[in-house]
């Protein structure tokens, strides 16, 4: 090979090993991250059963539920309650919009010494009288605002309550008598409305836990209100 020939070789060898010094310095182009997966949003949707306990105290007055005739005597009443509940929500962004009831056994209770009137006037009877709040149920609506898996709502709606009373003469007109008191017992289902606030927490995809409290009133007859408030949690499963 000639001069001119082994130095055209010497140079393109050169240029090689130049080309494959620059690639070694390119830079690595860093491997595939995959995104960091988006936390799931809890759903506040769809139908639901559960069971709840709680506490209720009020005033009572128990002579309507025998008499209407007297003015209005209330006492204290309190006691516990469980039973079931059920309903159905949709969320929409934060909003959760639903329809709820329960029935519950209770045992809401008191007793007093009472000497009824009536329009302010004495009527000569005393009575030992005692009073029972057996069972309750709402139906009511719920709008609730989502943060994420807790639920903060305000509900309202109707109430029945089923109360039984009685009483004995202590001094005065005594049980029985026409015209004054011709019975010193009774039992009815009594309507009402009931409104409160209340907290879900949600610790699975269909299962939550909530605390609410419901002020409740019932009507009488005449002049009387009874009136009831409820402190009470409870499960609920969703499905």
């Amino acid at each position: 090979m000639n001069k001119i020939g082994k130095f055209a070789v010497a140079v393109a060898a050169a240029g090689m090993m130049g080309g494959y010094a620059a690639a070694a310095d390119l830079p690595v182009a860093p491997a595939y991250k995959a995104p960091a997966p988006v936390a799931a949003v809890y759903n506040w949707t769809g139908f639901y059963v559960g069971v709840n306990g709680g506490y209720g105290w009020g005033n009572q007055d128990p002579l309507v539920l025998f008499a209407n005739r007297f003015d209005r005597v209330g006492y204290d009443i309190s006691g516990g309650m469980i039973g079931g509940t059920f309903g159905a929500q949709i969320q929409q962004g934060y909003v959760v919009l639903g329809l709820e009831g329960d029935l519950d056994w209770a045992n809401i209770n008191g007793s007093s010494v009472v000497t009824p009137s009536i329009l302010g006037l004495g009527q000569g009877v005393t009575l030992n009288t005692s009073s029972n709040i057996s069972a309750l149920s709402t139906v009511r609506a719920r709008v609730g605002i989502a943060m994420n898996n807790v639920l903060l709502y305000a509900t309202g709606g109707g109430a029945f309550v089923k109360s039984t009373a009685s009483a004995s003469t202590i001094a005065g007109v005594p049980c029985g008598t026409v015209g004054v008191l011709p019975d010193c017992s009774g039992s009815s289902w009594r309507p009402g409305i009931t409104a409160g606030l209340g907290v879900e927490y949600g610790f699975t995809p269909n299962w939550s836990l909530k605390a609410e409290y419901l002020y409740t009133k019932v009507v009488g007859t005449g002049v009387s209100e009874d009136r009831l408030n409820i402190v009470r949690g409870g499960i609920n499963y969703r499905f």
